[in-house]
């Protein structure tokens, strides 16, 4: 057997956690990645993996030979997919993880074209909102809005995001319009659960900081959840354009304080730090800045 291959069904096993897994990424039998690994085993003469009915774990030897073998493969991977990349073509599996609704709405368009721009790369798009492990569950890139700290991982924005306050002009005719942020304590507010202040919206205007807590009877942890309840009358929300735009535009929800400034955020694509990224990896980040732009399409 194949040095390389053993070592690359040996890694595979350790990010996706099991045999099973492992062998659907690459396309083989669940037998056949098993005797992989007892080669490699057989051949360093040291057991790389604990297995048990229910868990799979790395030996002292084990974690270190798998931090090698990764390094190994990655430098292999980068360095036929740099040869790749000169002719602008790429080839291989790119594995994303995007938010729900932008990724819904704005990213899967976005994809199509550039599949048809690289029809030799295939994409498996995960949608969520939580923030993944980009390591640990095997991602290529992930697509993050936030104001992005500090990290391992490394980060390139591709477009700015805007954020509004808005309702429905049913709502805003029953309970008023919020001339400043401090009003908004006695509204009804959406919430969204994955903000990393909980229940806090912070604006500025003329170099000054609001920050309010805001109270809400109803939470989600999807965006456009949350613009369904606004549209249906349910209260307040503080979202993105890409989310709301349309919207406003129909008339469904009216923006207000628009004096004031939500914090500002930007779409980011994020991937664990290599040294060499991968042509497929290098394309598409490149693709979507392009189409993305410092003026997104969604704007008014």
């Amino acid at each position: 057997m194949d040095t390389l291959d053993n070592m690359r069904a040996f890694v595979t096993v350790v990010n996706q956690g099991s045999f099973s897994l492992a062998a659907d990424q690459l396309g083989k039998s669940p037998q056949l990645i098993s005797k992989y690994v007892a080669h490699l085993e057989a051949r360093l003469d040291t057991r790389l993996l604990t297995r048990t009915t229910r868990n799979l774990s790395l030996t002292e030897a084990g974690a270190a030979y798998f931090n090698r073998c990764q390094q190994i493969l990655w430098d292999i991977d980068d360095m036929e997919a740099a040869m790749s990349h000169a002719t602008q073509q790429a080839k291989g599996r790119l594995k994303i993880n995007a938010p729900m609704s932008f990724g819904i709405t704005h990213l899967t368009p976005a994809i199509a074209a550039f599949q048809y721009a690289q029809p030799g790369i295939t994409v498996d798009l995960t949608l969520n909102d939580r923030e993944v492990d980009i390591v640990a569950e095997g991602y290529d890139l992930a697509l993050r809005i936030s104001q992005l700290k500090d990290s391992n991982l490394v980060a390139k924005k591709l477009c700015p995001i805007r954020l509004l306050v808005c309702a429905s002009p049913m709502y805003l005719e029953q309970f008023g319009v919020p001339q400043s942020p401090e009003e908004l304590a006695d509204h009804r507010c959406l919430h969204y659960t994955y903000q990393e202040e909980k229940n806090t919206w912070s604006f500025t205007k003329d170099g000054k900081d609001f920050t309010v807590k805001v109270n809400g009877h109803f939470n989600a942890n999807n965006g456009d959840a949350l613009r369904h309840a606004a549209v249906a009358g349910g209260g307040l929300i503080l979202q993105p354009t890409f989310i709301v735009g349309k919207d406003i535009q129909a008339g469904k929800l009216k923006a207000v304080l628009t004096d004031y400034s939500p914090k500002q955020l930007n779409l980011y694509a994020v991937y664990a730090h290599r040294q060499y990224l991968s042509a497929k990896v290098r394309l598409f980040i490149d693709f979507l800045a392009q189409y993305f732009s410092d003026a997104p399409y969604w704007e008014p």
